[in-house]
Parts: structure tokens; C-alpha cells; sequence
């Protein structure tokens, strides 16, 4: 079973088309689902809880990146809220069917960015002042630094992103210029391989809380702050607080 995700039903149209001609034989479940939206997170969910099939794998990529300042329909900054808080809602509410996996290690897999180098977590100003502080580049840090793989005790990942040279010329969070000559720009099948590898490699089965990185695992990759227990344990808090609710 595949689950695709989008907000739009002529996308995934296309998508399973391309997917059923390439693969005739997978058993595709399209899902609308809007990750700016709770309440569309929370419909999406609840038609997730409702598959005859549990969840081995679930993969949250999708986001946006260095967007104009905009709120999600909830009122939150749209780059934290589509790439946290959408995923960290929808993750949790299908986390009975994610443990129902008969593999006896389902994996959750989010997926970062070098992004994550601009930005910690603003505990203090998550939201930018209401866009009046705004900054593209440090929303999209925060919400890739929020995508670290201590946010909950699942199996969690980053990979590779291939940046531009607008992002790559952003200080890090240290004030450290991203030089464009320092970055690894990858095909569709290279950016994908970290994916698969935290998705189903067997030898990382037992482990949880990785960073990947070129489809190896590289926690001295990440930065500190994204590794951070106690940083973690305040985003989680945080995050049950803006969607509204508490998950064990």
C-alpha cells in the first residue's frame, strides 16, 4: 500500500497515472490533505485510521521553502506550520495504525534540510512578530530544525537538500556564510536514496533518533541544537499547544 498526499485531486490524478504505468501492479490511496489546514490534517487522518491496512513507513516530505511571509489557515507562520505542524499533527493521529504495522518496526522518516543550519527553533518569536520580523530563509531554517530527529521518540531522518544560490549565500545560525561551492547538488535518484535508506535499511531497524546524510547515517552532521533533548522536549510542548492537543 502507498499512500500519495496532496490538496489537489487532479495532482494526485496525475500522479497515480504515471505511478500505475510505471508500476502497474501497486495498490495506490490517494489522500487529499492540506498541511496549512488543521482541520484538514485531522479529516486526513481520520480517513487514514479508517485503511483495513496499517502503516509501515510514513514519509513526511512535503513543505515549503523561502515562501513570501504568509499564515496557514490556523493563523501560524505558513513555512512552520505546513513543515511542523501540519506533519506533527497528522504523525500523531495515525500513530495506532503506524504500531499496528506487522513488520514489528514501522519507521517514521521526516525529511530535513542543510536549511536546518540557518535557524534553531525561535521559542521566543516562532511566528516573526506576526511577519513584521520575517525572514524566508530563518522561517525555513526554524521549520527544518523543527524536523529534527529528537522531536518525538520515533525512527526520524533528514537527507540532502539541493540548495540554490539565494539560500546558499544565508548565514547559518552562527553567522557563518553557506558558500554555494561547498554544497553536493544531486539527481531525482541521488536526493531520493537517503529516503529509502532510512525508509528500509535493515540495519538501522533497532535505532531511533538518527540524522542521515548522503544516504548514511551522520548525527555529527546535525547541529547541536537539532539534537537537543531538552530543545526537543519544549518544541514538543509547544507543538501539542498550537494544535490543540496532547499525545502520549
Amino acid at each position: 500500500m502507498v499512500i500519495l498526499g496532496g490538496r489537489k485531486q487532479e495532482t494526485l490524478d496525475d500522479t497515480i497515472k504515471k505511478i500505475k504505468e510505471e508500476t502497474p501492479e501497486a495498490k495506490l490511496h490517494p489522500l487529499i490533505i492540506d498541511l496549512a489546514s488543521l482541520e484538514s490534517v485531522r479529516s486526513a487522518a481520520k480517513e487514514v485510521n479508517e485503511y483495513s491496512e496499517p502503516i509501515d513507513v510514513l514519509i513526511n516530505n512535503a513543505a515549503i521553502m523561502a515562501s513570501p511571509y504568509n499564515a496557514t489557515v490556523d493563523g501560524f507562520e505558513a513555512q512552520f506550520g505546513v513543515n511542523h505542524l501540519g506533519p506533527f499533527l497528522f504523525t500523531n493521529l495515525i500513530l495506532p495504525q503506524i504500531l499496528a504495522s506487522k513488520t514489528g518496526a514501522p519507521r517514521i522518516v521526516n525529511v530535513s534540510s542543510l536549511g536546518h543550519n540557518v535557524s534553531p527553533i525561535r521559542f521566543a518569536d516562532y511566528g516573526f512578530n506576526n511577519g513584521r520580523d520575517y525572514d524566508k530563509w530563518q522561517a525555513y531554517g526554524q521549520s527544518k530544525t523543527a524536523n529534527s530527529p529528537s522531536w518525538s521518540d520515533q525512527d526520524q531522518s533528514f537527507k540532502t537538500r539541493c540548495f540554490d544560490a539565494e539560500v546558499a549565500n544565508v548565514p547559518d545560525a552562527n553567522g557563518k556564510p553557506q558558500g554555494i561551492e561547498a554544497l553536493k547538488w544531486k539527481t531525482i535518484p541521488q536526493g531520493s536514496a537517503t529516503h529509502i535508506v532510512a525508509a528500509f535499511d535493515p540495519s538501522i531497524k533497532d535505532q531511533s533518533g538518527l540524522y542521515l546524510r548522503d544516504a548514511q547515517v551522520n548525527n555529527a552532521a546535525a547541529q547541536p541544537y537539532a539534537l537537543d533533548a531538552a530543545n526537543a522536549h519544549k518544541l514538543w510542548a509547544l507543538s501539542e499547544k498550537l494544535v490543540g492537543q496532547k499525545f502520549d
